[in-house]
């Protein structure tokens, strides 16, 4: 049975960037086995943040991984991001697992995918996962139309997506640099 579920939400603003997820673990697609996971996190000496959509184990595998690749690349985003992206699409193993990654550092907001992809939006702002579509129109609608600060934006963010995604709930952890 797989564990999945979740939506992820980077803004960069005025010299902030946040990342925020919500803590909802779905087994199948029909069973709420947690409420307040915690999704994102900081690495690598708290100069880095990263969040996951998809399957836990696989996530929590490809961070220790995207881990190791900033330690390699001297903490350098998007050559850890590549490498990553290089290893997930090429090593047999790595190449089953199921997850997104959003990562962030001061410069660069960078989503990285099993299919060999590092995408760097186009915008100061993106989102993934099953509510990952809600809370990135909601981001488009609070980045361009008000003053709040990214922290803010994730939030409210994360919290349109809940009351829409059925996979997405209110327990929302925001983390900035």
């Amino acid at each position: 049975m797989e564990f999945r579920g979740t939506t992820i939400c980077a803004v960069r603003r005025n010299g902030k960037v946040c990342i925020g997820g919500d803590g909802q673990v779905t087994m199948g697609q029909h069973s709420i086995m947690k409420n307040n996971a915690v999704k994102v996190r900081k690495i690598y000496k708290d100069t880095v943040l990263s969040g996951f959509a998809g399957s836990v184990a696989d996530a929590f595998s490809l961070t220790e991984k995207f881990e190791n690749k900033l330690e390699e690349n001297s903490g350098n985003l998007k050559k850890a991001a590549v490498a990553l992206a290089q290893l997930w699409r090429s090593d047999k193993a790595l190449r089953t697992l199921d997850a997104l990654m959003l990562v962030a550092d001061k410069d660069d907001i960078l989503l990285i995918s099993g299919n060999g992809e590092v995408i760097e939006p186009d915008e100061d702002y993106t989102a993934i996962g099953s509510g990952g579509n809600y809370a990135y129109a909601a981001a488009t609608a609070l980045y361009n139309n008000t003053e709040l600060e990214a922290k803010d934006i994730v939030k409210k963010s994360l919290e349109i997506a809940g009351n829409i995604c059925v996979y997405t709930n209110e327990h929302i952890t925001v983390i900035e640099l």
